[in-house]
């Protein structure tokens, strides 16, 4: 049986719960939980789907969610061949909005933090140099013992990231979480079913039959819950495959474009500039500065 689309944390003595995560592969679920969490990958690719964003992940990647937005770092599928050595590693930290006492972040001294809380509602993600004290910081923490200097390194991090400005938001400004606990598995079989067969072709009709539905009922259920149509999230999907392509360097743009399940190279661009602002040559570009 799969797991529940709700996550519940297991409760700890501790105010919060700093967590070294090394697997084979990161949590393949889509989920969701009331606990704010900051992820950084250490090593490991893939895709990052944070609400309606969809992105690629690799080392460096850093995260702030607020509650109950749901998320999935879905690793590249070699991750999950039986013959594969490759493992992922990472560090989360999970807290609760009262985690200090209910008043705690209401107070004057701390409406620069009460603005990061209430910004990762969106979700958001840092770059360059923040990324970089973050990564340093987040290190510390899991070296030291619960107590006094560990809380006092959370609020330090926090305030840090507070104040950085290379910031971004995840998920478009009107996103909502519209997904009931109890429809996880409709949810994971399409995502699932997605991740291994979008570079085919993929038909509608099989998708809508996956989730139970007629495919005119399936297309609002899905615009519904994922706040975009289901074409748009196969393409988000394909691009984002195509992102990690370009990163990689290997192969051509015609061959990404092929890999990435898009028929034409003209189909191809056109989407990748609607999707990411920028052509496949301008996004590789932007990425070697980073």
């Amino acid at each position: 049986m799969k797991q529940p689309l709700r996550k519940d944390l297991e409760p700890v003595a501790a105010s919060f719960i700093v967590k070294k995560l090394v697997e084979p592969h990161f949590d393949p679920n889509w989920h969701f939980h009331p606990q704010y969490q900051l992820f950084l990958v250490e090593e490991g690719t893939g895709t990052r789907f944070i609400g309606d964003s969809i992105k690629p992940f690799g080392p460096g990647d850093l995260v702030f969610l607020g509650p109950n937005l749901p998320h999935l770092w879905r690793s590249d599928q070699v991750y999950f061949d039986r013959q594969s050595t490759l493992k992922t590693r990472g560090i989360v930290v999970y807290f609760t909005e009262d985690f200090l006492g209910n008043d705690f972040f209401t107070r004057q001294e701390m409406a620069p933090i009460r603005q990061l809380l209430d910004q990762a509602r969106q979700g958001l993600e840092w770059t360059k140099d923040t990324r970089s004290r973050a990564e340093m910081a987040l290190h510390n923490l899991t070296n030291q013992a619960v107590g006094f200097d560990r809380v006092l390194g959370l609020l330090t991090l926090l305030n840090d990231l507070s104040r950085a400005t290379d910031y971004r938001h995840l998920t478009s400004p009107g996103y909502t979480n519209t997904v009931k606990p109890t429809e996880t598995d409709r949810m994971q079989l399409v995502h699932d079913y997605v991740l291994g067969h979008f570079p085919d072709d993929l038909s509608l009709d099989t998708i809508a039959d996956l989730a139970g539905m007629t495919s005119p009922a399936f297309c609002r259920y899905f615009k519904t819950r994922a706040n975009k149509t289901f074409s748009e999230f196969v393409s988000e999907v394909r691009i984002g495959h195509a992102c990690k392509l370009l990163m990689d360097g290997k192969l051509n743009i015609t061959q990404i474009s092929f890999e990435s399940g898009f028929r034409t190279l003209s189909n191809f661009n056109r989407q990748f500039k609607d999707i990411t602002g920028q052509t496949p040559s301008a996004y590789v570009k932007t990425y070697r500065q980073l």
